[in-house]
């Protein structure tokens, strides 16, 4: 069995979980479709915490996603698959997608690079956050919108970007400096709002 076999064997097995536990497919749907909405949360939340550590790993984590994003379009451009549901017949095909080159999976590489990122600064209960990112790589294949390689691809950019920046980024002086830049910025743009909220109170 050749790796395409094998890839297509690894999607008929977790797409068909979906025609035999299809009271999950409105729950992989959200997950597969939604699930961005809430990293954006995650990340505003701790963002507007106004930690230096945390806005240091939200800076890290970001430009982790722009790399690895970058260098998923240039892997795209070496090696092509459509989707699933184009290629094969009997797929279990759950949200609407067009047609386009599948591989590797962009909202892989988004959950991992940020998730991945977190875990690293945070480590403990951050892995929660993985878990989360390997739910939503299952549930691109569950929908039919990936193959399995799609999503490992997506890991492994996203893996290796990531502990890359890690390792390097924070010990760069132009990294402390654009989050000093940002939190003078934005201590001059809410002094105004704090003295207005201030003058009300009296």
């Amino acid at each position: 069995m050749d790796l395409s076999e094998v890839n297509i064997a690894l999607f008929r097995l977790i797409n068909d979980l979906g025609k035999e536990y299809s009271y999950l497919n409105p729950i992989f749907s959200f997950i597969a479709e939604y699930m961005v909405f809430l990293l954006a949360l995650g990340v505003l939340i701790i963002w507007l915490t106004r930690d230096k550590n945390s806005r240091l790993m939200i800076l890290c984590a970001t430009i982790t996603f722009i790399c690895a994003f970058i260098i998923g379009k240039i892997s795209g451009a070496f090696h092509l698959n459509y989707q699933p549901y184009v290629e094969l017949s009997d797929v279990n095909k759950l949200i609407e997608k067009e047609k386009d080159n599948s591989f590797p999976s962009d909202h892989t590489i988004l959950f991992f690079s940020f998730c991945i990122s977190f875990w690293l600064f945070k480590r403990g209960w951050s892995i929660l956050w993985i878990f989360l990112a390997i739910l939503v790589g299952i549930s691109r294949i569950w929908v039919g919108v990936h193959y399995p390689f799609d999503v490992i691809a997506g890991i492994l950019i996203s893996f290796a970007t990531a502990t890359i920046i890690y390792f390097t980024l924070p010990k760069l002086s132009i990294t402390r400096n654009i989050l000093m830049f940002n939190e003078k910025f934005e201590d001059k743009f809410f002094q105004p709002l704090k003295k207005s909220k201030e003058n009300k109170n009296y």
